[in-house]
Order: structure tokens, then C-alpha cells, then sequence
């Protein structure tokens, strides 16, 4: 592995741990030694990498710093663009146009040597049996993306018919099936709403109080599962 190489790759063990690691945690993930690992880090910190830390503490990678050029393997070019079929296919028109581009930006900045396997069609990746549904998803990830309260009526029978006052946290697929995670104002639950049993859903100017990721987290630790064809929590 050439230096380049080596430091792109000390750059990407960071960004994956996120938190503190120690160099020798490195030098065991690169295959290096540990000296070699603390003469790295200064080479980064040199080149402006906003790299804390110091020998014996560990270190840990500030978010922000891009290490030029782009490099990809094979496999991980594969990955992004099979990713990138799927999540065009299962969502909007207005993400599957974002997808793209971000694919041409890709493409865009790849070396020569790498643009056959982000051409090589390897993967096929299918549309879901059924597309159909009243509900804009575009709609619904501003809701996510804002923190916005989402007005719904179910459509499904013995679902209450009343409007209901959601706080939507989480957008799923599950199966052939696009899910919604929420808090319901009106029993203080957390449920699982399959979209094809929403008649209709309206985003409210009206953010809840509470932060999106918390409420994840906690929704997470109670382990709830999807509705049933009624609508109920499991």
C-alpha cells in the first residue's frame, strides 16, 4: 500500500470510529506500526486535518475535513451505486432525481481506471410489486427532516375515523411495505403505521416539542413492532 493510500485509509478507520481510539487500535486496523500510525497523524494534522489527540491518549477525527482525491475501491463503488438503485426504486421522484446526481458527482470525480465498475451493470435491483399510494413521501420526509406534526386518517376498517395527530420519526420499509414510525398524540404510544392504510396526511407548520433522534432511541428500547391489519399496536 503506497503512503497515499495509507493515510486515506487512517483518514476512513477515524471517520468510522467516530469516537476516541487508541494507536494501537489503528496500527492493528492498517496492518502498521504504531510509530508508523503517530508519524501519520501528523502528516494529517499537517495537511489540516482536525485530528485530537496525542500518543498514549488516542485520537479521535473532528467532522468537516475532506482528504482529496476521491478513491473508492471496486467493491465500494458497486456498493454506492446498488444502494443508490435501491433507494431510487422504493422512494419519490424528487429523491430518486437526488440519487442521481449525487451518482454523476461520483462519476464525475472518479479516475479513468475506475469508471468501468461504476459502469458495469453487476447488480439489478427490482421495483416494489406495488408503487401505488395517496400519500406524497416527499411530503412526509419534510416532516421528518423538519420535525413537523403530521395530520392523518386511516383508511383501513375499524380504524378510528377521526383525524390523528402524529409525531413521525422514522420512515421504514419493511418487505413490499412503506412504514411509518410515530408518536400519536392521542394515546401518548408509539406505533407503526403502514402508509397504504393512510387515507390522507397533511404536514402541520407545528414542530413537536421533543427531539427527533430522542424519541428514536426510546422507541428503539421498547422494541415495537409493526401494526396489524387493523391498525393496533403489537
Amino acid at each position: 500500500m503506497s503512503r497515499s493510500d495509507r493515510l486515506f485509509e487512517l483518514m476512513q478507520v477515524l471517520r468510522r470510529h467516530r469516537r476516541t481510539v487508541s494507536g494501537r487500535t489503528l496500527a492493528q486496523e492498517l496492518g502498521v506500526s504504531l510509530r508508523t500510525i503517530r508519524r501519520d497523524v501528523l502528516t494529517l494534522q499537517g495537511m489540516g486535518a482536525d485530528i485530537e489527540g496525542e500518543p498514549g491518549l488516542g485520537y479521535v477525527l473532528k467532522p468537516g475535513f475532506l482528504l482529496p482525491p476521491l478513491s473508492f475501491t471496486e467493491e465500494e463503488i458497486q456498493t454506492l451505486v446498488a444502494g443508490a438503485q435501491w433507494i431510487s426504486r422504493q422512494m419519490d421522484d424528487k429523491f430518486a432525481f437526488a440519487v442521481n446526481n449525487a451518482l454523476a458527482k461520483i462519476n464525475a470525480v472518479l479516475p479513468l481506471e475506475m469508471r468501468p465498475a461504476f459502469d458495469d451493470e453487476t447488480f439489478y435491483v427490482s421495483r416494489p410489486a406495488t408503487l401505488s399510494t395517496p400519500i406524497d413521501l416527499s411530503e412526509i420526509r419534510r416532516a421528518l427532516r423538519d420535525q413537523c406534526k403530521l395530520r392523518i386518517t386511516l383508511s383501513i376498517a375499524h380504524a378510528p375515523v377521526d383525524e390523528q395527530i402524529i409525531w413521525p420519526i422514522m420512515l421504514g420499509f419493511i418487505e413490499s411495505k412503506r412504514s411509518l414510525a410515530a408518536w400519536c398524540e392521542a394515546d401518548s404510544k408509539f406505533r407503526v403505521i403502514d402508509l397504504d392504510d393512510v387515507a390522507h396526511a397533511e404536514v402541520r407548520v407545528e414542530r413537536y416539542s421533543r427531539n427527533r433522534r430522542g424519541l428514536i432511541k426510546e422507541w428503539r428500547a421498547q422494541e415495537i413492532l409493526p401494526c396489524n391489519s387493523r391498525g393496533e399496536t403489537c
